[in-house]
């Protein structure tokens, strides 16, 4: 899998929202490899979009064609001083459920001194993390150059997402989330989309 994470600010969400509709109804059709993608914009206004591919190869072959371009020329100026792209094809995906059915979507961005050690962490005791956290139906984890990652969490809903975490974690997973504490460089950014837009390409997931 390849992802391009793009973001920025935007003055104009519903406009924003606006544009990935039309995109999905007259770009998506045409891109072949795509999978899908999940983005929104935060209630401050920060704008971030996830966007799965096959493949780089798929990526490139969708940003060279007419449509993309035209779309693109179109929709740039909704980001307050332009947009970031970032993209990577160290990808992790977990899924205990369907996130497509998400109705909550937390990004998080920031830096660990040890990503690899990072990713071993994270993938410990699915089973108890699935007890723990029933209301997360799964995520996607991108690492970027320098210990940087992207990891996009979807949620039931966010009111199920907050008592979560207010709930007392079992010993063996503050174990762990202590480590990945003392791994973590900077303090992350969180975007919390309350109105996440999720898209999947036709038997994709």
């Amino acid at each position: 899998m390849f992802i391009q994470v793009i973001q920025g600010r935007t003055s104009d969400a519903e406009g924003l929202r606006a544009a990935v509709d039309r995109w999905e109804k007259d770009v998506a059709p045409g891109a072949v490899g795509w999978l899908g993608s999940t983005g929104g914009v935060t209630e401050d206004g920060r704008a971030i979009a996830v966007v799965r591919f096959e493949s780089e190869e798929s990526a490139r072959r969708n940003s060279d064609r007419p449509e993309q371009d035209r779309w693109w020329r179109e929709t740039e100026h909704l980001f307050d001083g332009g947009a970031s792209f970032r993209e990577s094809s160290d990808v992790v995906v977990d899924l205990q459920g369907d996130p497509d059915r998400a109705g909550f979507v937390q990004v998080m961005q920031g830096r660990t001194s040890d990503p690899a050690r990072a990713r071993e962490l994270m993938a410990q005791d699915p089973e108890m993390w699935a007890t723990y956290r029933p209301d997360v139906l799964g995520s996607v984890e991108i690492l970027h150059d320098g210990g940087a990652y992207t990891m996009v969490l979807y949620f039931t809903s966010e009111a199920e997402a907050r008592e979560g975490e207010r709930k007392e974690m079992p010993l063996e997973l503050r174990a762990t989330m202590d480590e990945m504490d003392k791994l973590t460089v900077e303090e992350p950014e969180f975007f919390d989309l309350k109105q996440p837009q999720l898209r999947s390409a036709p038997g994709s997931t």
